[in-house]
């Protein structure tokens, strides 16, 4: 897939108002995931650090020569690579936690998430906020894959049936249950082997003619 390929099959993955823009496999050049990884390593590496007085200032002055290079490249949101190189985990967006889709179509989306140091909430389990937006942006997939029609998140619902372990691939599954005209109701769950992590009822509207 190159810059000019538009996906005309609605495949968007955050909540399918982005479908009408390129998704591409070449933005940011082949080691756009490389720096990636290493943004989520830092994320990673920063949620436990406990940095010496002097250690810190030279940190401070590393990152701010960071933030200028990176100041010097910013685009619109709809040419970032972050969130179209649907090549990387979670599209290489690396606000999103990881993910690898497996299979996405009319009759759900299954994909293997693994919730991160950065996504930690306590007691090395997963922060129920960050176990919300992974369910989010696949529950969005599942709406436009099932019903083909761009939507936004109405409402989302997760019941937590059990602690949602880190550095641990779990099975996430989302799918559409109904469609009510412009509503589409979406139901998920999220597994550790065999053992229940949560489960998702969201709802998605289907956006109007103009609507973003």
């Amino acid at each position: 897939m190159t810059e000019s390929t538009t996906d005309q099959r609605a495949t968007d993955h955050e909540g399918g108002f982005r479908s009408r823009f390129e998704v591409t496999t070449e933005r940011g050049g082949p080691r756009y995931g490389a720096f990636s990884e290493e943004v989520r390593r830092l994320m990673d590496l920063t949620r436990y650090a406990c940095p010496t007085p002097d250690l810190i200032d030279g940190l401070i002055e590393d990152l701010r020569g960071i933030n200028e290079r990176l100041a010097a490249t910013q685009v619109d949101e709809w040419h970032s690579p972050a969130g179209t190189r649907i090549d990387l985990p979670a599209r290489g967006n690396i606000t999103l936690p990881p993910y690898e889709v497996e299979q996405a179509g009319p009759d759900g989306v299954s994909a293997v998430v693994t919730f991160r140091p950065y996504h930690l909430g306590g007691n090395n389990a997963a922060h129920g906020g960050q176990v919300a937006v992974a369910f989010d942006d696949l529950a969005g997939m599942a709406s436009v894959m099932g019903q083909g029609k761009v939507s936004r998140t109405a409402y989302l619902t997760v019941d937590y049936r059990s602690i949602t372990p880190l550095d641990t691939p779990l099975r996430c599954r989302t799918w559409v249950d109904r469609i009510e005209g412009r509503k589409v109701f979406i139901r998920g769950s999220l597994h550790d082997g065999q053992r229940l992590c949560a489960e998702l009822d969201a709802l998605f509207i289907q956006l109007k003619p103009g609507q973003q």
